[in-house]
């Protein structure tokens, strides 16, 4: 975090030839918020040492006994010692003005006022992953972020514990609206409730995804870090993102609703449902990083699921990174325990798709040599030094792929085909009482062609900040080739279409919203 803030301040001063002083206020006002903490590393910028070398000298980067010393650019001409020996005082100055505010350093930035009702939310929402304003407790909210509607469908009475997204229709919503699709009331012409008339034997259906952080679609805007490209609006999001977790499962790959506001466009398997049969309007939860699955199997509708843990079953960020991986006898033990657990709450009627893990070896064969967006302005950071620098940190995403070890990419891909086997044995031998499961496997290969046709370069598939989970672009054109597929090879699993979808549209059009 401080090599991160401290290569911006410096390349802003070099940008608009400025000096440090100015740069940095030129930072904290594009943030929303004042962030005073960063104030207190200007007098070691001011001496033109590099990033590594302030972080280091200010002892919030620190070389433990045993470890080598982690570096993001290249090493002073003098030695580190010498270097750092140059900065004490400010080190020195730096350390007793934290202290004498009572901070320990920016591992308690939760201490400042501005921040520490947020971090409170933010603990609550990472230790719990349910929403933080829930006021019935049904696991779904009116809220957006920590965890709320851009996560699942969006309640529509949060006072009311029986009324939310994916329910069978209560006396087929005669009087209100109780599983908050936007349609309700009885037609005039007729008599018949309206849910009756179009979402009767509709085969209505939910979407839920049990995934990681590329199923959440963990994002990092480039332009935080890109000084060419920077401005206050570059920060006007940052509030939604620090309460989403870094995460953008509103523009997701399965669950994604609303319009693309980081580049690229939204396409999800949600949005492709709901256009097939609009009585499944808000009917979605993503559950990625852990979480709960809101389903009542006998009150609500079925509900397709995606399975994709695309790549944490080998990703972790060991030295010894293969004997952290999950074996073929784990996966099989780890999976049939979560579909026992799916069985018993899934409505009958419901499908499982268990999606196989990515080859990663994509990463490093497509950005290893590309310049990341800290090194753009001085071409003097590429993705193989940033790799370098997490692993060194022991925070690499996943050391098995993003190293220049090729032997290690290579087994790292053994045993993500491996466990990819694994699903794929699973879904042809296991029954289950309430959902049939079906497998496919990660369509990397076909997105990368499809892409390739549009004109488009391989690199850009990639998250261009963490250098590792899948772009926008990428998640839309697998919702794509997973819908093709869908129709393909299990039109069952996607339901008819819904011949109302226009009459519906043409009287509830003021309730469609998200």
């Amino acid at each position: 975090g401080c090599v991160l803030v401290v290569s911006v301040i410096e390349q802003l001063a070099q940008w608009h030839n400025s000096t440090v002083k100015a740069a940095m206020e030129r930072l904290c006002n594009y943030i929303p918020g004042k962030y005073q903490i960063i104030r207190h590393m200007l007098c070691c910028i001011d001496r033109k040492m590099n990033a590594d070398v302030v972080c280091h000298s200010l002892k919030l980067c620190k070389q433990d006994p045993g470890q080598p010393l982690c570096h993001l650019y290249a090493p002073p001409e003098v030695s580190w010692f010498s270097t750092f020996s140059k900065t004490t005082d400010c080190g020195r100055s730096f350390k007793l003005e934290l202290n004498s505010k009572s901070f320990t350093g920016f591992s308690s930035i939760c201490a400042f006022p501005l921040l520490a009702n947020l971090c409170e939310k933010i603990k609550y929402v990472l230790r719990n992953k349910l929403p933080f304003e829930d006021f019935d407790g049904d696991k779904f909210s009116t809220f957006p972020t920590l965890r709320g509607y851009h996560w699942r469908g969006r309640d529509c009475n949060d006072k009311n514990t029986t009324v939310y997204p994916g329910r069978r229709p209560d006396n087929w919503d005669v009087k209100s609206d109780s599983n908050c699709n936007g349609i309700w009331g009885v037609d005039p012409k007729d008599g018949i409730p309206y849910e009756e008339k179009f979402c009767k034997g509709a085969d209505s259906q939910g979407v839920v995804l049990l995934g990681d952080s590329a199923g959440a679609h963990f994002h990092i805007p480039p332009e935080w870090m890109t000084v060419t490209q920077m401005s206050a609006k570059s920060f006007a999001n940052l509030p939604m993102a620090f309460t989403d977790e870094l995460d953008w499962p509103q523009f997701s790959e399965i669950t994604g609703f609303l319009n693309s506001t980081i580049g690229g466009w939204t396409d999800s398997l949600y949005l492709r449902l709901r256009r097939r049969n609009r009585c499944n309007h808000r009917d979605l939860q993503n559950i990625s990083q852990n979480g709960f699955l809101a389903r009542n199997q006998l009150l609500d509708n079925p509900a397709i699921v995606i399975y994709a843990t695309i790549g944490n079953d080998v990703c972790n960020g060991n030295r010894d990174t293969l004997a952290h991986m999950t074996t073929p006898k784990e996966m099989v033990s780890n999976v049939v325990q979560a579909l026992r657990y799916l069985d018993s709450h899934l409505p009958n009627g419901s499908h499982v798709i268990l999606t196989g893990l990515v080859d990663g070896r994509f990463l490093w064969d497509n950005l290893h040599d590309r310049y990341h967006p800290l090194g753009q302005l001085n071409r003097d950071v590429t993705y193989s030094q940033i790799y370098s620098f997490l692993d060194c940190l022991q925070v690499s995403p996943c050391s098995g792929w993003l190293t220049p070890n090729e032997t290690l990419r290579n087994l790292t891909s053994e045993r993500a085909l491996q466990l990819s086997n694994v699903l794929k044995e699973i879904a042809r031998s296991e029954k289950f009482a309430n959902f049939d499961i079906f497998y496919m496997d990660f369509p990397l290969r076909q997105t990368a062609e499809e892409w390739h046709k549009m004109g488009g370069e391989p690199w850009q598939l990639i998250e261009p900040v963490d250098g590792f989970h899948p772009s926008q672009i990428a998640a839309a054109l697998g919702t794509r080739i997973t819908w093709q597929k869908a129709l393909q090879e299990w039109p069952q699993v996607l339901g008819k279409e819904n011949p109302f979808n226009d009459q519906i549209e043409a009287i509830f059009k003021d309730q469609g919203g998200h």
